[in-house]
């Protein structure tokens, strides 16, 4: 219905207007996609490392080192060709593909010589409460999320209208079943604290099962890892861009280069941003703390979906999902937004939250009033870097 770039970002615009459509875009152009892309590099860097420093975990230092070199190549890559990201992309993908293909068959090969044990008491332990079910399904959900990748890229997609629910309908239940299978197959040799011990969990896998070729499966995890985090950075400097080009972030984040049409401002603003959530000892917990502010905006994205079947009613619907699951979705929301903070209040929620209204007081004057001192101060700026980048605004470069 909406085929503009920028995924949640366009939509919330269209049904909320503005002020909501800039607080998700500040927020995840300051933090969820640097930081998503910093975990994924971060892991990278722990399965490329993990075979080089048997029977111990792997320095910080080297980890950290690898992930910025990680996210300087992906960067690049990103910012000299369309074409090339989508190529790396695609091989790591089918990387992605045979590793996941080979851990499930000997899986199912273990589990038909009985390897159960693990599986049948795996719950053992754990707590079911209200709000620890919700912190579960954080950690869960981040690792499905990519569901919604494809949206930032919709005005790039050939025969959006065909493709973009195409590849939707193939991927995500292909990703669930994928997923399943897989930590499935982990529990026929690993019980649920090895699992949780375990820095490099495919690693141990493949030292157990794989031998004398378990090599193969730390190989094939750092491809995996790498096509996901050039899949975040794609995304991520796209949400820059059109937030740019809409005057709600500075400029040049809405300027592509001249030569090769790739939005080199965006990408490479959410690499040196994702550069400093590496810096710290440790961003796991951002991933609670700002699942709780993801949340929040995809029930937003989500409750757009039924708000605008009343308000635009006049817009053609290629495809049409029934309400009712909208409705469920934005229920579901509500309870991964509300159940850890009523479980276990903590400061850092209110802080996310803070974090995130704390945009309306650059909304105020630099996007609503744009005061002349700040146009003043941004336009040599953004010439020198336009010099700099050799970037234009999209109109001119066409």
């Amino acid at each position: 219905m909406i085929t503009k770039s920028g995924g949640e970002y366009s939509y919330l615009m269209e049904a909320f207007g503005p002020i909501v459509a800039y607080l998700y875009s500040w927020a995840s152009i300051m933090v969820l996609k640097p930081s998503s892309f910093a975990i994924i590099t971060l892991s990278f860097a722990e399965y490329a490392t993990t075979p080089f420093y048997s029977g111990c975990t792997p320095p910080v230092i080297v980890t950290k080192c690898l992930a910025t070199v990680a996210i300087v190549i992906i960067v690049t890559v990103n910012c000299l060709s369309v074409k090339l990201a989508s190529y790396v992309q695609n091989f790591f993908t089918a990387a992605k593909l045979f590793i996941i293909f080979a851990i499930v068959v000997a899986g199912i090969v273990l589990l038909t010589q009985g390897n159960t044990e693990n599986l049948s008491n795996a719950f053992n332990g754990t707590s079911s409460s209200f709000g620890a079910i919700g912190l579960a399904f954080y950690n869960g959900l981040w690792a499905y999320d990519g569901w919604h990748q494809l949206n930032y890229i919709t005005e790039e997609l050939k025969d959006p209208y065909r493709n973009m629910p195409l590849a939707i309908i193939i991927a995500i239940p292909l990703v669930s079943v994928c997923y399943v299978l897989v930590n499935i197959a982990y529990f026929t040799v690993m019980t649920t604290s090895e699992v949780l011990l375990s820095p490099a969990v495919a690693v141990t896998f493949g030292d157990r099962v794989f031998y004398p070729l378990s090599w193969i499966v730390p190989l094939f995890v750092v491809f995996s890892t790498f096509g996901a985090a050039n899949g975040s950075c794609f995304a991520g400097g796209r949400l820059a861009y059109v937030s740019g080009r809409q005057g709600h972030m500075v400029k040049i984040l809405s300027y592509i280069s001249l030569k090769r049409y790739t939005p080199s401002p965006a990408l490479i603003f959410n690499g040196v941003l994702s550069f400093f959530y590496i810096i710290p000892a440790d961003i796991n917990g951002l991933i609670n703390y700002f699942s709780f502010a993801v949340w929040v905006f995809y029930g937003l994205t989500t409750l757009s979906l039924i708000v605008m079947r009343f308000t635009r009613k006049e817009l053609d619907r290629p495809v049409k999902v029934p309400i009712v699951i909208a409705g469920l979705i934005v229920i579901m929301s509500c309870y991964l937004v509300l159940a850890p903070v009523i479980e276990n209040p903590e400061l850092e929620y209110l802080y996310c939250a803070i974090f995130i209204f704390s945009g309306l007081l650059l909304y105020y004057p630099f996007v609503h009033l744009k005061v002349s001192w700040a146009q003043r101060i941004m336009r040599p700026i953004t010439m020198h870097l336009q010099l700099l980048m050799e970037v234009v605004p999209p109109e001119k470069a066409e």
